[in-house]
């Protein structure tokens, strides 16, 4: 046997670039499912499962198109826990003559990899991973010298190479972006979509079986378990999407409505990131809803934007900046991470209602991540670390690569605006205007100051002032420096006051 080809538990691509280097008839791949994997953070138990259930179901995927599959499990006699162990223990079984892996997706894993050829006396290969539409080294060459890095533009030049959502070398509709129409609040409604729900068959209930056994002290709630295991059911959630919720998705996207965990999203980055859908196909059937009439322009733009734009800057600013970049700090954020973020408990309707949601379903969207559970720790001053850490473990779509830079850079702005133009600080007025959390609240969003009034608002102003020096210069920020100046000291005590009663309850790990 000449060649071993190791896939990764985010690589389930029937095309993978690995794959593509190798002959089925001379090759065996490695998949393992490895203690290392499960508990360098506490994962959502959902998550783990998510993952093991796919990979089984890949390995027979594999088996059925004609390769050689070396599957090793969690639970095998001799696992050593890790990749580096498990390439080691195959590397005996079959000699190969080279090993073969697509590039991975975090920082840790490559740096063992890069380890791998010295320490196993063949040749590595590490293929570039062609499931991203653009390429690090390209990436790299249009960061450039580049002080800021604005996805806006990096977005424009995507849309350029794909061809999505172009007519002649412009925009289709004569703008790139349509994100002010997608700020619209939602309302209740009976007939609210929600997505695809699978039933697991005989292999995802012994994953399920395992996982309870295995990890029952890891965060979030197990069952019911109705994640896609396979591509042909994420195929199907993404036919489902397309079909009944694409059309609202870009009016309410920036909604949030209590006990109602999905609203108009997809839910399809979990099985996108993961390697069950291709992220071109998903676009240009994105696209052509659009130009058969089926979903506005605001929506598909909107889409298409999160997916081609967003996803992919976040892989080139990981790459970009690592490892330095998982360290930053700019703000000097040092409070501990609550309780509360994993247990819920906390007065604070809308940062439980993120949070409840999140252990139920490992999944919350990207407005419910960034003003409502992000926005709390960038005000009150949580360790972006600890931060980091957090949303890691606790959402199933979440890898290092797409993770660590949504929080390290737009969520905390701890890399001091090289991601961001501006740190995502907002007081309990936004989440009131976008959500209807704050109706059944024990807190006043309305009250500034004083024991019922919303912690949101006297942190936002507390925050402001605290950072004043770093942030004054800021133009975006130009205005609330001179509202806060406006005030009467008066007022600018209380707000200050209030706010050292909240940061006080945290730092005694008192409830919020």
């Amino acid at each position: 046997m000449s060649t071993l080809v190791l896939v990764l538990g985010d690589q389930l691509s029937a095309r993978l670039s690995s794959l593509d280097a190798a002959d089925a008839d001379d090759s065996v791949v490695l998949m393992v499912e490895v203690a290392e994997e499960t508990t360098y953070v506490p994962h959502h138990k959902k998550k783990i499962a998510f993952l093991l259930s796919a990979m089984r179901h890949h390995a027979l995927a594999l088996q059925q198109a004609g390769w050689q599959v070396d599957y090793v499990r969690l639970d095998d006699p001799g696992n050593t826990g890790s990749f580096t162990g498990e390439v080691a223990r195959a590397i005996k079984r079959h000699r190969p003559s080279r090993v073969l892996v697509t590039h991975p997706g975090e920082w840790r894993v490559l740096e063992a990899m890069r380890a791998w050829q010295s320490e196993f006396g063949l040749p590595v290969e590490i293929r570039e991973d062609s499931r991203f539409f653009c390429r690090l080294d390209e990436f790299a060459a249009w960061a450039g010298e580049r002080r800021n890095l604005r996805m806006e533009f990096f977005y424009h030049e995507i849309r350029r190479k794909t061809g999505l959502l172009m007519d002649n070398g412009k925009p289709v509709g004569g703008r790139w972006n349509y994100d002010s129409e997608n700020r619209k609040g939602a309302e209740a409604d009976l007939l609210m979509p929600r997505p695809a729900r699978f039933t697991p068959d005989a292999i995802t209930e012994e994953v399920l079986d395992l996982v309870e056994r295995r990890f029952a002290d890891h965060p979030g709630t197990l069952r019911p378990f109705w994640f896609a295991v396979t591509a042909d059911d994420a195929e199907a959630a993404m036919e489902h999407f397309l079909a009944d919720a694409l059309h609202r998705f870009g009016d309410y996207q920036d909604a949030m409505l209590d006990g109602q965990p999905f609203l108009y999203h997809s839910v399809l980055s979990i099985y996108i990131n993961a390697g069950l859908i291709d992220p071109l196909t998903l676009c240009q059937r994105v696209e052509a809803a659009y130009h058969a009439g089926q979903a506005p322009l605001n929506a598909v733009e909107g889409y298409i934007r999160q997916v081609i734009g967003w996803r992919e800057y976040m892989r080139g600013v990981y790459w970009l900046k690592m490892p330095e970049y998982r360290t930053a700090n700019a703000l000097a954020a040092t409070r501990k991470l609550p309780w509360f973020y994993w247990s819920g408990e906390t007065d604070m309707a809308c940062v439980k209602a993120a949070v409840d949601q999140t252990l139920a379903e490992a999944y919350a969207h990207h407005i419910q991540r960034l003003m409502v559970t992000g926005t709390f720790a960038l005000l009150a001053g949580l360790d972006p670390h600890e931060v980091h850490e957090w949303y890691l473990a606790v959402y199933a779509d979440a890898y290092e690569w797409v993770e660590l830079p949504n929080t390290i850079g737009m969520s905390q702005f701890a890399d001091g605006g090289l991601l961001a133009s501006k740190p995502y600080a907002a007081s309990g007025a936004y989440i009131d205007r976008m959500s209807d959390y704050c109706k059944n609240c024990r807190y006043d969003v309305r009250s500034k100051t004083g024991p019922d009034a919303c912690p949101f608002n006297s942190l936002y102003w507390d925050f402001l002032d605290r950072h004043r020096t770093r942030l004054k210069s800021n133009p975006r920020l130009g205005p609330m420096y001179r509202n806060w100046d406006h005030m009467t000291e008066e007022s600018r005590a209380a707000y200050r006051s209030r706010a050292a009663v909240i940061l006080g309850r945290l730092d005694r790990a008192e409830r919020v």
